[in-house]
């Protein structure tokens, strides 16, 4: 075959998406408080854009009925590039409901748990009621962390060789107080006898938290019960076999320390009022507070569904500002002026299609789940994404972006928008019921089974009178899933408390 050059003509697809696309599919994933963040950067980089003055209160979106539906919403679509065309086609709403709850009213004014309403705590499940007030404890401190405690008593107590020890061994230890390394590497790491740093262990296990630096939690409680006078031979031997604890063996304990029923109680007393995890006392990291992006309301034509948007600034193009700039300017400066505000109005029409793609996935499954918001966690229904995509007539990846890191606030609590997606599990009249309502209700038999522990099978029993049709290894992964011992981990548990 000759070489030469020649022509082809190929024709091949590929999927395309433009950088603003990729942003509004962004935008769909970050949370209130994320999108307060990059909204910052962008006022930065941008100068046309400003924080304008919050609008008028307006009218969040209503779910009067099972059978109530939303207003039509365009979804942003993410596996062509028809929904950024229709993005830019719809522009902004000239008309209709705005989506935003109205926070200058005390009836959307809560932001945190010190806004609720006055009959919030009414009409609340039975876990909370409205003498629950702000948990203050979750602010951060700002204290001392760990290491700054130990330091501060390590230069007190120590000095020379003996100092520069307790500094390693304050270096290494975990969150917990708890000292991983064994004490022979560290021996060698310093070029000192063993013993010498087994000494200065001893002491660093007595100070404030005791028993801090322990390599067991053994050790960690013996340390604990020294520093209380409280570490006699059978108080000793009992801290040395934990695991008989764990499991209630009362006959063997008594075998072990050689002491009467009596003065086991009283040690297992005693030990409930030690701290197995003494360095958690000055923690350094805090929970972060989780601030919910929708809210949900009992009103009195149903419920109201309404975006957060108090975090967030409103945006406008600042129009006197851009012709001010443009007044004389030359052709480079034009061009990016040009670009400023083209890039300002797609950001403009991307947070309105965020907010309106949040409502209606919020509002479907409201509408969905509303024995959830009536009655609670019993009468939640199965769900899956693929049903609230057909409803809403969106990919069900967006629906997957959109529930991802979204918080729903409530009369129950506060929820992220996945927990209402849950598998199924058969019932007696023909419909599936949720797996987190047959968790709850094994949590609630188990919680009032009384001195009569029930067996899983027993507990099948009962799930299968009230329709539900579970096996029992399914009983038995639920209530290990919960955190619930077996019926003889309970029975003992009970015989300690009992103690």
């Amino acid at each position: 075959m000759a070489l030469g050059p020649r022509l082809e003509l190929r024709q091949s697809q590929q999927l395309v998406m433009t950088p603003q696309l990729q942003l509004a599919i962004k935008l769909l994933t970050l949370t209130n408080v994320e999108l307060e963040g990059w909204i910052g950067e962008e006022l930065e980089r941008n100068p046309l854009l400003a924080a304008g003055d919050a609008a008028d209160p307006p009218e969040p979106v209503v779910v009067g009925g099972v059978d109530a539906a939303p207003e039509p919403v365009t979804a942003i679509e993410d596996v062509t590039s028809t929904g950024l065309e229709q993005l830019l086609k719809d522009g902004l709403p000239e008309s209709g409901a705005p989506l935003e709850a109205d926070y200058t009213g005390e009836r959307f004014h809560h932001d945190c748990a010190s806004d609720q309403p006055a009959d919030w705590g009414e009409r609340a499940s039975a876990g909370g009621s409205e003498d629950d007030g702000f948990d203050f404890d979750r602010i951060a401190s700002g204290g001392e962390t760990l290491a700054e405690v130990l330091e501060r008593q390590a230069t007190t107590t120590f000095e020379g060789l003996d100092l520069a020890i307790a500094r390693f061994i304050i270096d290494g230890l975990d969150e917990c107080g708890y000292l991983a390394e064994p004490i022979d590497e560290i021996a060698d790491r310093l070029d000192v006898s063993p013993a010498r740093c087994e000494a200065v262990l001893l002491q660093v296990q007595m100070f404030d938290p005791v028993g801090v630096a322990a390599r067991s939690l053994s050790e960690c409680l013996i340390a604990q019960a020294r520093a209380a006078d409280r570490c006699d031979p059978a108080m000793h031997k009992l801290l040395l076999n934990l695991d008989l604890v764990a499991r209630g063996d009362m006959n063997g304990l008594m075998r072990l320390c050689r002491v009467d029923r009596d003065d086991i109680v009283d040690m297992i007393r005693e030990l409930k009022s030690y701290d197995p995890k003494p360095g958690l006392r000055h923690a350094a990291d805090t929970a972060t507070p989780v601030v919910p992006d929708v809210f949900v309301v009992r009103g009195a034509d149903g419920w109201q569904i309404s975006l957060n948007q108090a975090t967030l600034p409103r945006l406008i193009i600042d129009r006197d500002y851009h012709a001010e700039l443009a007044n004389g300017a030359d052709k480079t400066t034009h061009s990016f002026l040009n670009e400023c505000v083209s890039s300002a109005n797609w950001l403009l029409k991307a947070l309105d299609q965020r907010a309106r793609t949040i409502v209606r996935v919020s509002t479907e499954i409201v509408r969905l789940q509303q024995g959830f918001f009536e009655v609670g966690v019993s009468q939640l229904k199965p769900l899956t994404l693929r049903q609230v995509a057909d409803l809403v007539e969106m990919h069900e990846s967006t629906i997957s972006r959109v529930t991802s890191n979204k918080y729903l606030l409530c009369e129950r609590g506060l929820f992220e928008l996945k927990y209402f997606f849950t598998s199924g599990v058969a019932s007696g009249d023909g419909e599936a019921a949720s797996a987190l309502a047959v968790k709850d209700r094994i949590a609630r038999l188990i919680a009032a089974e009384g001195d009569d522990v029930l067996s899983d099978d027993r507990l099948v029993e009962l799930l299968e009178a009230e329709g539900f049709d579970i096996a029992r290894r399914t009983v038995a992964k639920y209530r290990e899933a919960l955190g619930l011992g077996s019926s003889v981990q309970r029975r003992r548990a009970r015989a300690l408390r009992a103690a």
